[in-house]
């Protein structure tokens, strides 16, 4: 008996990697005033201006976002069909998944000699898979995403979980032990924290966007569909949108180790 063939793997919506290399486009930028201000060149108050603040939430956000919808892009349906759209738990997702996991041990394991206490122990790589890893478990007990009613109830789910995290606090939870949920009364000392709450609530936004947009048959705006089919301003986002978790890894030793050697030329 022939071996049933593995699921072919989604193609890729330009429109989504356009929007993911925007989104690292201005984290590259945020970081790189991050380490001005690191080596006495910049002097703001990245984490107290709330000005400062809103940019990285909206650059959290934008991420975020897209990893819901890339998580209901990944289910493997037709679009415009009525056939269930689910997050699968298969080895391609498994893989993803350890490469996000390392990398994000890699980042507590740089970040502790670096910043001492307030190394990140829970950032956005932590979140990331940790939230992939509820919503594959959550999928499992679940009716799949195939219908307007189950796409408002993930859209519901997503708004009650921003709210939680947003208004919702115990000082209980202020230790590094249970901060991570999101119910802090207080933002623990580290250098990038991205608790589950209120953050779950983006991805399962993400993710109702996503189904919603999959039922559409993908309907992008007039717009977007010139600034695509013309190239040009798209084309270097769109090659950054593919490269996600590598620029992540990359941008900052590359800033960080520039920007050391020109102060000790410059000294």
């Amino acid at each position: 008996m022939p071996r049933p063939s593995p699921p072919s793997k989604p193609p890729r919506l330009v429109v989504v990697d356009v929007a993911r290399g925007l989104a690292i486009l201005q984290m590259v930028a945020f970081h790189f005033c991050y380490d001005l201000d690191y080596f006495g060149w910049l002097h703001v108050a990245m984490l107290a201006d709330p000005r400062w603040i809103a940019w990285r939430s909206a650059i959290v956000t934008q991420f975020l976002f897209l990893v819901g919808i890339s998580m209901v892009l990944r289910g493997g349906v037709a679009a415009g069909t009525q056939a269930p759209v689910a997050p699968r738990a298969d080895r391609r997702f498994w893989r993803r998944w350890a490469q996000i996991a390392a990398c994000a041990a890699i980042v507590s394991i740089a970040t502790r000699p670096l910043f001492g206490p307030r190394f990140i122990w829970f950032g956005i790589l932590h979140f990331v898979a940790a939230a992939e890893l509820l919503v594959v478990v959550a999928a499992w007990r679940t009716p799949p995403i195939r219908d307007t009613g189950t796409i408002a109830a993930l859209a519901a789910a997503g708004a009650a979980a921003l709210a939680i995290g947003l208004f919702v606090h115990f000082a209980p939870f202020d230790t590094n032990a249970w901060s991570w949920i999101g119910f802090a009364a207080h933002k623990p000392a580290t250098e990038d924290f991205v608790p589950i709450l209120p953050w779950l609530g983006v991805v399962l936004l993400g993710m109702a966007a996503g189904a919603l947009w999959r039922r559409h048959a993908f309907v992008i705006s007039p717009v977007l569909r010139c600034a695509h089919a013309s190239g040009g301003i798209g084309r270097l986002p769109a090659f950054l949108g593919r490269w996600p978790l590598t620029i992540y890894m990359a941008h900052q030793p590359i800033l960080f180790g520039v920007l050391f050697l020109l102060r000790l030329i410059l000294k």
